[in-house]
């Protein structure tokens, strides 16, 4: 593993504990958050079962700085909570740990009752990658699922999600049933329902390695491994541009580099 003293909008953390209120904290999966700039992915393994714990991605967005308040939009949801509400307020503890405080749903009881939450973050430092000692890049795109249209209906997508932070990678998949109706005031009401999530994680280890690839269809997901297609990431460096990534088109939604 490697720091660096180069300031970076990178954040790469994993999770210490999750205590749901008043039962004591426990830490039962092998988490990674991986947020460049605005947006991130989340990746929680269940350590004892080898399956997705939880998977999300989507914007990360700033609400308050004293105290620091930060949501979380689901744009893609293995738990299929898109709606949610997702607000967590952080404070830094003396040995530097982040404790997250708030309430959301809680899947493993009946109905997913909303419960209040406390959970310990640790931030870590980024994995040396194929770029060498104290340097990397770092980016997250996002599947372009074109024109969904503006009539009443069913879109089905398949929603993608890739990011790298130097020498850490993660890439998360989700078919998605988009339904736009008309509501009993005459507008629009829209609803998203996902099914399960395909994951690949790879670490950098003198080569790409992979670590979990978990789902039907984590074995098509893009993989550095096989070098998504000789790509030159360098090339992505503008946010909001499209890309082409194993025949697919993406968005850049963030990018950095620390040469």
């Amino acid at each position: 593993m490697v720091g660096t003293n180069t300031p970076s909008s990178c954040r790469f953390s994993t999770r210490i504990s999750l205590r749901w209120l008043p039962e004591p904290a426990e830490e039962t999966t092998d988490t990674i958050v991986m947020s460049v700039k605005d947006w991130y992915l989340d990746l929680r393994m269940d350590q004892k079962t080898g399956t997705i714990d939880w998977a999300i991605a989507g914007q990360r967005i700033v609400e308050s700085q004293e105290p620091l308040k930060v949501s979380f939009s689901h744009e893609l949801d293995s738990h299929n909570s898109f709606e949610d509400a997702d607000c967590g307020t952080f404070v830094s503890l003396l040995n530097g740990d982040d404790l997250e405080t708030g309430s959301m749903p809680r899947p493993d009881r009946p109905g997913a009752p909303v419960t209040e939450y406390e959970e310990i973050w640790r931030e870590l430092p980024f994995r040396e990658g194929p770029e060498g000692s104290g340097k990397g890049i770092s980016w997250v795109l996002e599947s372009d699922d074109g024109d969904l249209g503006e009539a009443e209906g069913e879109v089905t997508v398949t929603k993608t999600f890739l990011s790298r932070i130097w020498g850490t990678y993660l890439a998360l998949q989700q078919a998605q049933t988009q339904k736009r109706e008309t509501s009993s005031s005459g507008g629009w009401k829209f609803s998203k329902s996902g099914s399960e999530v395909s994951a690949r994680r790879e670490e950098w280890n003198s080569g790409w390695q992979e670590r979990y690839v978990i789902g039907d269809h984590a074995r098509d997901l893009p993989s550095m491994v096989s070098g998504l297609n000789g790509k030159d990431e360098r090339s992505w460096g503008r946010p909001g541009s499209r890309v082409v990534v194993d025949g697919r088109w993406y968005v850049v939604r963030a990018y950095e580099e620390i040469p």
